[in-house]
């Protein structure tokens, strides 16, 4: 984590770019907007080569696939039949337990009528359009209907859409730790959670397009030493999956995105009339 950030770059090493670029990011807060205008062209620049990376990650990801299946034959599809449900499990005690909680908690109200609004009017174009930045629109059409502040909406839909994806850090999670459970990599509580912050940490930099966050699995998988060879059989397994995965995982971003705009809008109108 500490390792030189040039010697991170030239070996990899994922969890020092990532410690580098969270460091920096803090030490750039306060600098001039000629130097943020700068770093914000060369992220632009850095997410237009990702994306013509991401429309021609099909063909290598055939190769791979094609190399597993003519070994282990199709057999192995059961087995991710097992590594969906599991995602796809994780992904709803997330929408149905553990946001609606949040929302009490802030609101002190029946948080399902909320939710489950949300993932009607939101979660379901979502799961379709398969990208959480096409479904801005959507979502603050639905801000508006739900008579939220536009002040609030204006901005965290948007910034939601970058940086909130609960759906990215599971898929990161999840498919880590399958890649690390079949190395048979012993892991024990704290380096799980030390895997579960650094998903969710790197999940805020996942594009908003359909398998974005598939691509950040390497990060994760270095936490554990499993060379990128191996990490990228591990993104081959998530593109095939990625038809319902990704969709399921971009319908959860998108609808907690409302979700948690409406609870603070709520929660801060209810003081206003205490």
């Amino acid at each position: 984590m500490v390792d030189n950030p040039v010697n991170a770059l030239m070996s990899a090493n994922y969890i020092g770019i990532l410690a580098w670029g969270i460091g920096l990011g803090l030490a750039l807060h306060h600098a001039s907007a000629t130097t943020k205008a700068v770093f914000e062209d060369l992220s632009h620049g850095v997410s237009t080569i990702v994306r013509f990376i991401i429309r021609l990650a099909p063909f290598g990801i055939f190769g791979l696939v094609a190399s597993t299946f003519a070994t282990t034959g199709f057999e192995a599809l059961f087995g991710y039949a097992n590594l969906l449900f599991v995602l796809l499990s994780a992904m709803a005690i997330i929408a149905l337990v553990i946001n609606p909680a949040i929302v009490y908690y802030k609101t002190k109200q029946n948080p399902y009528p909320l939710v489950l609004q949300c993932l009607r009017e939101s979660g379901v174009t979502a799961f379709f359009t398969r990208s959480s930045a096409a479904n801005i629109p959507v979502n603050m059409a639905l801000c508006e209907k739900l008579d939220l502040d536009e002040d609030t909406y204006s901005v965290s839909i948007p910034l939601g859409a970058t940086i909130n994806m609960g759906g990215a850090a599971i898929t990161i999670t999840v498919l880590t730790l399958a890649a690390v459970h079949t190395l048979g990599i012993q892991v024990d509580f704290l380096t799980a959670v030390l895997l579960s912050v650094v998903a969710a940490v790197s999940a805020c930099g996942a594009s908003g397009v359909a398998g974005g966050s598939l691509l950040l699995i390497p990060l994760a998988c270095s936490l554990f030493g499993i060379p990128n060879e191996v990490a990228m059989q591990v993104v081959g397994v998530g593109f095939i999956i990625g038809v319902i995965q990704d969709s399921a995982e971009t319908a959860l971003n998108s609808s907690t995105d409302v979700v948690f705009t409406a609870a603070v809008c709520r929660s801060e109108h209810a003081k206003e009339l205490a």
